[in-house]
């Protein structure tokens, strides 16, 4: 086992200057001697702090506007210098290098530039770090000996170990060592990531790096007996859940997060105001309508019993006429989520209802359409990685294959259903009405039984109604179903082998159904 030797020297090389001062004054005093770069050794000697130029000591100068500075045998031999190797100490005898025993050093920032609007390539490649993820390595890798702080908030620690026994403790540089290393790894994955951003090439990438960053212990995951967290990525300024602000309530538990994700997935995608409503992780009511609040009643009739207990997404501030709307009798809402909420809406939810005490809100800020991205399941062994579910509607492709054309004034449903059926569990069943949910049926083995329960649920509200199916029907027995239960119109991919039989039963009963050419699976 190595010794936990003295600290007697530090190198100092620092983007972020952040507890800086006190941390190299607390070393000086503690009989540190500090050996520094460029800017930093300038920061510290203005705030009255000594330290060695890094070139005095390896006798040559910083180069090329300080693309090259500490990248020399003297520097890295005194870092990865094994104290107990007979030979590394005879060669750092040979070569007069000295031994450093700290490397404080954080990296160049090159995530905040490339996420500045406008920002140049050149720019942006002036901000990746060659020498500092270096250092970082080297003291990482010869932890036993050597130990590397990377983050102002690892100062504390690391000064108070060394004022009380003059070195850290073993278990300290291992756990500061896996933190750099961490580190290295995620800033390397958001140069690669910025590299592949720039390629025009659609297919998906032969590696993907992930860079996630624990935001928040949970209570729990799904159960009690399971732990959890929430993981944020780095940089982020999308509007979203993970970066949402909590102005009111109660802790936000694992599902409501995830239940919280998918009402905002779909708020988002409506130019109109939209309410929509979740309950494990499907919408059981969602609303268009030219007034919020007129959308958030229709959202919340569209499955009342569902409703209790559920969490609310809108497009929208939320006003008080909304507010209003949410805490009427019979009503219980976990959370909700909003670009923004007016004080007198905060005021009358958080005031007005029993659960006053417990709803979560969530500030969005500006909630935009989805922009394409990919999306990422974790299964046993590895991922899926697909291209997200985005797709418009293209109405040129769409084709009415029965006998009675759709009337005008059913499109707006239809698209409305269209739109609702992509964002609930397959086998997927909508009945939309007046730009309103009114009967859902979900995650059901058979296509038959998701029809019979979005009827079921829709009771009287199925008559005018308009029908949504992720995916083709195989049979024409759900056409039957819908049509004696008073539905309109239907809407569907297509490409059964047994199309022609569900276009027969639509003209039987005179039905009109569009094909879209588009499947909408979500498993």
């Amino acid at each position: 086992m190595p010794e936990n030797r003295p600290i007697r020297r530090a190198l100092i090389s620092c983007s972020n200057k952040l507890g800086l001062a006190d941390f190299a004054s607390g070393l000086i005093a503690c009989g540190v001697e500090i050996y520094s770069t460029g800017g930093t050794r300038q920061h510290l000697l203005e705030l009255g702090i000594e330290a060695i130029d890094v070139a005095e000591y390896t006798g040559f100068p910083e180069m090329m506007d300080g693309r090259v500075k500490t990248l020399h045998p003297k520097i890295f031999g005194g870092i990865l210098g094994r104290r107990d190797n007979v030979d590394d100490l005879n060669s750092m005898q040979d070569e007069k290098i000295l031994g450093i025993e700290l490397v404080v050093v954080n990296l160049y920032p090159f995530e905040a530039t490339i996420a500045k609007k406008d920002v140049t390539r050149d720019e942006a490649i002036e901000q990746i770090d060659i020498g500092g993820p270096s250092l970082i390595r080297a003291a990482a890798k010869n932890h036993h000996w050597v130990t590397v702080a990377t983050r102002p908030e690892q100062y504390g620690a690391i000064l108070t170990c060394i004022e009380e026994t003059g070195t850290t403790t073993l278990a300290m540089r291992r756990k500061l060592a896996g933190e750099a290393f961490n580190l290295t790894c995620s800033y390397d994955s958001a140069i690669s990531n910025y590299f592949r951003s720039e390629s025009s090439s659609n297919e998906l990438p032969p590696q993907i790096l992930m860079r996630l960053e624990r935001s928040a212990q949970l209570r729990y995951g799904e159960n009690p007996h399971q732990k959890a967290a929430l993981y944020s990525f780095p940089k982020s300024h999308a509007a979203s859940i993970v970066s949402s602000r909590q102005i009111h309530g109660k802790e936000l538990s694992y599902n409501n997060l995830l239940d919280l994700d998918s009402a905002l997935s779909i708020a988002r995608c409506f130019a109109q105001p939209a309410a929509v409503v979740i309950k494990h992780n499907n919408p059981c009511g969602s609303a268009t309508a030219t007034k919020l609040h007129v959308a958030a009643r229709n959202a919340l009739d569209g499955d009342s019993i569902s409703a209790f207990g559920s969490v609310l997404s809108f497009n929208r501030t939320v006003d008080i006429e909304t507010a209003e709307v949410l805490c009427e009798p019979d009503r219980f809402i976990e959370a909700i989520a909003a670009p923004d909420f007016e004080a007198g809406a905060v005021g009358v939810l958080t005031t007005k209802p029993k659960w006053r005490d417990n709803v979560r809100l969530m500030q969005t800020g500006p909630i935009l359409p989805p922009d394409p991205e990919h999306t990422v399941r974790f299964i046993s062994g590895g991922a899926l990685v697909q291209e997200a579910d985005v797709l418009p509607a293209f109405h040129s492709r769409w084709k009415t294959v029965t006998a009675t054309a759709v009337e005008d004034a059913l499109w707006e449903d239809i698209d409305f259903a269209w739109e609702m059926v992509r964002h609930v569990k397959s086998n997927a069943i909508v009945l939309a009405r007046d730009t309103s949910l009114v009967g859902v049926g979900a995650g059901q083995m058979s296509r038959v039984d998701s029809v019979e329960i979005a009827i079921r649920k829709a009771g009287e509200r199925a008559v005018g109604s308009v029908l949504a199916s992720d995916a083709f029907f195989p049979f024409p027995d759900s056409i039957h179903a819908a049509a004696e239960a008073g539905i309109v119109a239907i809407v569907q991919p297509g490409g059964s082998r047994k199309d022609a039989e569900a276009i027969d039963a639509c003209n039987e009963y005179g039905l009109p159904m569009v094909f879209t050419g588009a499947r909408h699976f979500k498993h």
